[in-house]
């Protein structure tokens, strides 16, 4: 059994002429560039690509970062 609207005659969507994106006038349009993108580094093969905080040193700020970082149910 299905809740399904039953298909009937569909409105026509009015049809309205595609806009070409508008460049600046002399303008070039953006280059393609066929490098492969595996050979650069990106944000995420980073620690702070992922949030990580730079190493503050220590073992003080060790346990600092321990504490502010941990779930509420293991407080």
């Amino acid at each position: 059994m299905s809740t399904a609207p039953a298909p009937g005659p569909r409105e026509p969507k009015p049809s309205q002429p595609q806009q070409r994106p508008t460049r600046k006038p002399g303008s070039k349009p953006p280059a393609l560039i066929f490098d492969d993108p595996l050979d650069r580094q990106s944000s995420d093969d980073t620690d702070q690509g992922w949030g990580e905080r730079a190493p503050a040193g220590g073992g003080a700020a060790d346990l600092a970062r321990f504490l502010d970082e941990k779930p509420p149910h293991h407080v």
